[in-house]
């Protein structure tokens, strides 16, 4: 083997030669850096292409086929990013529900049980956006208890911090304060997602979800 060193202000590069087989490495970097920078563009390459489908056709259109195509990489490569169609949606599913909970967290606070429901409006849509968006909501929202936390978990658990922060100042006035704020929260956002599926019943749009929200907020968070 022969080194030969070049070094300048920046850093020292070494080359090295063994039988006829080169590889090269930066000191003072890790040699796995590259490999870990091309499967984030990859990656990258692979949600910019469902993007763009989900933009055109909607959820429902999103196909692993169409997706790769457009990335211009090979099925196996997607698999090892998200081990499948639904591990794709749950990714794009959880960015969208984080980008409208960051705009919760930026809008002033609710301070009735009625502001409460009103504000949810916009995240309850995003969940029903679709049918199949909702379906993987419901799938992924209790992997932090089977697994790794997921992005849909994850945001569901900023959704309950979310909620403790409405809640907590408002306790002993326009909020009920026999029982703990945590449980509270919890009960309202699986008020949402009730509120959520009896949108989908088998009469399509039967219930107005965001009103059904209101009644069970009322029922649940106002003292009486």
């Amino acid at each position: 083997m022969v080194i030969f060193d070049y070094p300048d202000k920046m850093t020292m590069v070494k080359f090295k030669f063994d039988r006829g087989q080169n590889s090269c490495f930066i000191k003072g970097m890790s040699p796995t850096r590259a490999p870990q920078k091309r499967r984030i563009a990859t990656r990258d390459r692979l949600l910019q292409a469902a993007d763009e489908i989900v933009a055109d056709e909607g959820m429902e259109a999103l196909r692993v086929e169409e997706v790769v195509l457009r990335a211009g990489v090979a099925k196996g490569t997607f698999f090892s990013h998200f081990g499948d169609k639904d591990g794709l949606l749950a990714v794009l599913i959880g960015a969208r529900l984080e980008a409208a909970t960051d705009r919760l967290r930026a809008a002033p606070r609710p301070t009735t049980p009625e502001e409460i429901a009103a504000a949810l409006g916009p995240l309850m849509k995003e969940m029903a956006r679709e049918r199949i968006v909702f379906d993987v909501v419901l799938r992924y929202s209790g992997a932090a208890a089977v697994t790794e936390v997921g992005p849909i978990a994850q945001n569901f658990i900023d959704q309950i911090e979310l909620l403790i922060g409405w809640i907590e100042p408002l306790r002993g006035r326009a909020i009920r304060d026999d029982i703990d704020t945590g449980l509270l929260a919890e009960g309202v956002q699986a008020f949402l997602i009730q509120a959520i599926a009896l949108s989908f019943c088998a009469i399509e749009g039967c219930i107005d979800r965001e009103e059904r929200l209101r009644t069970y907020l009322d029922a649940w968070l106002s003292r009486h």
